[in-house]
């Protein structure tokens, strides 16, 4: 290891005590003698690492390199002076001549001591200065020639300069008093020192500054400039060290006020032991008492033992002993490895299913086929089912009925605008307020690690600049990965591969694909009329009876009464409009009777429309089909099925084609290639190619408040265009819903049951559909759909050989008007 030549402060002060000779406290007559002093033109050259000699004083060197062991003593031998010269970089360890500060001190080599360590130490004394100037060897050693460096003689006699040299002195003494590890010996040289300059040299030496600092005053000529800058340096150190007293007197207060809170502590845990109260000792044998009676993996059990020594640790009164009592009960509260029996009667699960849900035939064979399996094999994971639909359906209500029928706790969890992260994987225990995420507060509350947990609204999930909660979910509706889920709260991994989660959601398009693909879907449509009158009689209407305080002979309603409420005052695929209906009549009714008006227990229809008000919705009925170009389209909202009328008109012009109802960007592409297929096959369908050119055409969606899209209206778009060109009017009762392309093409659409329980409550007779949707049809009970008839079509021709009738209407207008010109001879 390499060994540099240093100044140690510390060695310094036994050395100056206990041989005085060494430290000599110059007059000012001797310092001028030596400031005098002629100095050899050529000297050799000893680096400093970590520190400045100054004129006049004595300081202890320990010499390490062999270079400067050779040159003290041969210079100890001789005239025992030498230079001291500080070098610019401390890491160096063999600086070269140009690595050397050019200012430095000549020095007299007082003795030379072998100190018990086996290092040399140097004693040394600095006379004047020099200036380096060039050099004259390398080896063995630096020597160099060197110059004078003149130093300004200051006045003395001026008033400044005397405030000057006494503040200088003052504020050292106050460094000495405040740095307990300086000796008072040091107080005493500086108090004995008459000379200003020695004055300045010595603390310049002793003060704790870098070394540029101190070689900054050692290069400065002017003695008030030194002084002054040295004023600086002592402020400053003055500053720091009262700072530095302030902050260690504010620690030790602080610890007192710890011990003192120590002490009242344990006095107050005696006097709550005295009372029966509950001290840290009980609460921590409580817990250990209550984790003894946990069915915890070895792993869990390793962590909470570990955690509880962790609390053993800590000082009751600090803030941290609450947050770790409280995740430790967290650990205790969770139900690890705790599962209620699931109840395998397949017969009565099919009764539990009937009885809260009216149809819904898929999802309750799909429960039922899990509740098989997992008797057949007793170890399944759950899977992860996703009912999708509109509002008002009983996709959430499902999840009680499934618990019910699997003898499972239930438990739910709105996902409505949830945009955090933390929502769902919980916040790290370090953070202030922390929580564990809601998937764990859910199965502590719960009680069992396999309930039916219902994800409500899972398609209207937010995501914001905290995180993606359903990139969260991930994980949890993974079944190959939430068998070792991890909460940043609980720091553990939990398995949730046993619980049975259920989402329910109106669309699948707002869910991230990657969180749909990890679900099985199941799709919950509307009601037909005949649902609806069923679900209202077995459970709407006994439901409002129960919460409005009547018993069932107080208030009836026949399957009339009900039809009308469904068709006149509510228009939606659910139930939830119809629920709210049904209790206005229960409430009408309780009104008269506890009014005691005359009133009949089953209600009729005039009695309905006199509480409900006048009807808010008509049948769905036609548009009049004694003009052409008006046809009866079937279209899906959010709310589920409607019919959409499709109106054209011609008018003459130059072959324009103006889309008017507030049409989206795929009903205009409908229309476009409907007008684009029917010029180019105008001849298919007995149309004259010019009468393009000289009619305008006109295509009105009404209701033009309410936006419209979607790919549904392709083949009504072409009859109504086909009927007004051709001017045959379209069949009455006869409803479509189809894409077309521009080969004349129809594609197949979705929604298809709404749509049909639509035409259905328009009484509409006959619907003409894709072929490709036919399976759609198989799925809706026959029963109601007897009274309908539908035709599948796969070209465009089929529609209108389907969709008009032979003859034109009557007074069809005169479309062979062509300015004269003559018309296509055929």
């Amino acid at each position: 290891m390499s060994k540099f030549d240093t100044f140690d402060f510390n060695q310094a002060i036994p050395i100056i005590s206990e041989d005085t000779e060494f430290f000599p406290l110059l007059s000012p007559q001797d310092e001028d003698e030596m400031r005098n002093e002629d100095i050899p033109e050529i000297l050799s050259i000893l680096p400093l690492r970590n520190t400045v000699l100054f004129p006049g004083v004595v300081i202890p060197i320990t010499v390490g390199r062999d270079k400067s062991i050779k040159l003290v003593k041969e210079a100890y031998k001789g005239d025992k002076t030498i230079g001291v010269v500080s070098q610019k970089d401390m890491s160096v360890e063999d600086p070269g001549f140009d690595q050397l500060h050019k200012v430095g001190t000549v020095a007299n080599i007082i003795k030379i001591l072998q100190m018990p360590d086996g290092n040399t130490t140097v004693i040394i004394q600095g006379k004047q200065r020099f200036k380096l100037q060039e050099l004259v060897q390398s080896e063995p050693y630096i020597k160099a020639k060197v110059e004078r460096f003149a130093e300004e003689k200051p006045k003395t006699s001026s008033k400044e300069f005397k405030a000057l040299i006494s503040s200088i002195k003052e504020l050292a003494l106050q460094i000495i008093q405040l740095s307990p590890n300086l000796p008072s010996e040091a107080g005493i040289a500086i108090k004995n020192i008459e000379s200003p300059t020695f004055l300045v040299n010595f603390i310049s030496s002793n003060l704790a500054l870098e070394l540029p600092a101190k070689q900054e005053l050692l290069e400065l000529k002017d003695f008030v400039k030194r002084a002054r800058l040295l004023l600086e340096h002592l402020t400053n150190e003055v500053q720091i060290l009262e700072l530095k007293n302030q902050i260690q007197n504010k620690v030790r207060v602080d610890l007192d006020k710890q011990q003192r809170d120590y002490f009242l502590n344990q006095q107050l845990k005696t006097i709550q032991e005295e009372l029966g109260g509950n001290t840290p000792d009980l609460e921590m044998e409580d817990l250990k008492k209550r984790a003894k009676n946990k069915k915890w993996p070895q792993d869990v059990k390793e962590h909470f033992d570990k955690e509880i020594e962790k609390l053993a640790r800590i000082n009751p009164a600090a803030a941290d002993y609450s947050v770790q009592l409280n995740y430790l009960e967290l650990l205790l509260d969770l139900p690890w490895g705790e599962y209620t029996k699931d109840k395998f009667d397949l017969n009565r699960a099919i009764k539990v299913l009937d009885k809260d849900h009216y149809g819904l035939d898929k999802v309750k064979q799909r429960i039922i086929e899990y509740l098989a399996v997992l008797k057949l094999k007793n170890d399944m994971k759950a899977p992860i089912l996703c009912l999708v639909g509109p509002p008002g359906v009983g996709k959430t209500s499902l999840g009680k009925s499934i618990a019910k029928a699997l003898g499972r706790k239930y438990t739910r969890m709105a996902l409505g605008g949830v945009r955090d992260e933390a929502e769902i994987r919980g916040h790290r225990k370090t953070y202030i307020g922390a929580m564990p995420g809601r998937i764990i507060q859910s199965l502590k509350k719960a009680g069992t690690s396999n309930p039916v947990f219902v994800l409500d609204e899972i398609d209207k999930i937010g995501s914001d600049f905290k995180g993606d909660p359903s990139s969260a979910l991930l994980e949890v509706l993974d079944p190959e990965q939430n068998t070792h889920f991890y909460d940043h709260y609980v720091e553990m991994e939990y398995d949730l591969s046993k619980v049975m989660f259920i989402a329910t959601a109106n669309s699948l398009s707002t869910i991230q694909p990657a969180l749909l693909d990890r679900m099985e879907i199941i799709e919950v449509n509307g009601y037909t009329i005949e649902e609806k009158i069923e679900i209202a009689k077995k459970h709407l209407l006994p439901k409002q009876r129960e919460m409005h305080g009547l018993q069932n002979k107080d208030v009836t309603l026949n399957n009339k009464v009900i039809e009308k409420i469904i068709e006149e005052y509510t228009r939606e695929s659910g139930v939830r409009g119809l629920e709210k209906k049904i209790g206005s009549v229960v409430r009408g009714i309780a009104t008269k009777i506890v009014m005691e008006k005359p009133h009949s227990a089953n209600v009729s229809a005039e009695v309905a429309e006199e509480i409900l008000g006048a009807p808010i919705f008509d049948k769905d009925s036609y548009e009049n089909n004694d003009v052409a170009g008006v046809v009866t389209g079937l279209a899906w909202t959010s709310v589920g099925g409607d019919i959409l009328f499709i109106e054209s008109s011609l008018s003459p012009g130059k072959g324009k084609l103006s889309l008017t109802g507030n049409l989206g960007d795929v009903m205009k592409e409908s229309a476009a290639i409907a007008m684009a297929y029917l010029r180019s096959h105008a001849e298919d369908f007995g149309i004259d190619y010019r009468i393009f050119d000289h009619w305008d055409v006109n295509i009105h969606v009404p209701a033009g408040a309410t936006p419209k899209d979607g790919p549904s209206a392709g083949i009504t778009m072409l009859t109504a265009l086909t009927s007004l060109f051709t001017q045959r009017k379209v069949k009455e009762k006869l409803a479509m819903t189809g894409e077309i392309t521009l080969r004349g093409k129809v594609l197949p659409v979705g929604g298809i049951k709404e749509k049909i329980l639509a035409a259905k409550r328009a009484n509409i007779k006959e619907i003409i559909l894709c072929k490709s949707n036919k399976k759609d049809i198989l799925e809706i009970k026959e029963d109601y759909i007897k009274d309908m008839q539908f035709h599948y079509v796969s070209e465009m021709h089929e529609v209108i050989d389907l969709a008009l009738l032979k003859s034109k209407v009557k007074k069809a207008k005169d479309l062979n008007k062509f300015n004269n010109e003559p018309a296509k001879e055929k």
